[in-house]
């Protein structure tokens, strides 16, 4: 507090300071209370989505095991020695206030290649394409939702200190400066007031003095 001048323009400056930093605040809060409303949304579905996720997998191994019974693991190895690796995909951003989540987008082009490799196939080769073709699909929609919590939680714990920083620390701070400007303007002003009594007195006094003098 000793190093800020108590001046009437420091105060007026930290009053209008105080007044931003409060609507900043209040933007700040309103951000923070989104982003949990998003990332509450987007934490039940990505729930929802990882257990059926998890339905996919478990089916998707129960078909694959039926298939070796029916068709023998000699013709899966070489169904899948022609299977494409991965199937391509493309990332756009969207914007969360502020916050850039990641939105996966499959490519049709491979996945129809795919199918049409194994029209030629039996139908249990073809069941287990589909099977883990929904599976593929599904992990990429768990990836996309559980990339985009990450970084709702990154931002939101960001919101919250910046919150927090206005709350407890910035705005009390400028508040006790413009609390003790305003003491010292004050005491100021009493000084400089007592001071005029004083000389206005005096000023009187000798006043008078020379009156009885020339009496």
């Amino acid at each position: 507090m000793a190093n800020i001048n108590p001046t009437r323009m420091n105060l007026i400056t930290l009053k209008r300071r105080i007044v931003v930093a409060r609507k900043g605040h209040g933007i700040l809060k309103r951000k923070q209370e989104v982003l949990i409303m998003e990332f509450m949304h987007l934490l039940k579905s990505s729930k929802e989505s990882r257990s059926a996720l998890n339905k996919l997998i478990i089916q998707s191994y129960k078909t694959l095991t039926i298939a070796s019974t029916y068709v023998g693991n000699f013709e899966l190895e070489d169904v899948a020695l022609h299977m494409k690796e991965a199937e391509p995909i493309r990332i756009r951003i969207k914007n969360i206030m502020g916050v850039r989540i990641p939105e996966i987008i499959r490519s049709q082009e491979k996945a129809q290649a795919q199918q049409l490799l194994l029209i030629q196939s039996s139908l249990a080769v073809d069941d287990i394409n589909d099977s883990f073709s929904k599976a593929a699909g599904s992990i990429i929609d768990v990836a996309q939702m559980e990339q985009g919590l990450k970084r709702l939680v990154t931002e939101i714990d960001k919101t919250k200190r910046r919150v927090n920083a206005l709350d407890y620390r910035v705005i009390p701070g400028m508040s006790q400066q413009s609390k003790y400007i305003r003491m010292r303007l004050e005491e100021m002003e009493r000084d400089t007031f007592s001071a005029l009594k004083h000389v206005k007195k005096k000023i009187a006094r000798r006043s008078q003095d020379s009156k009885t003098e020339a009496g």
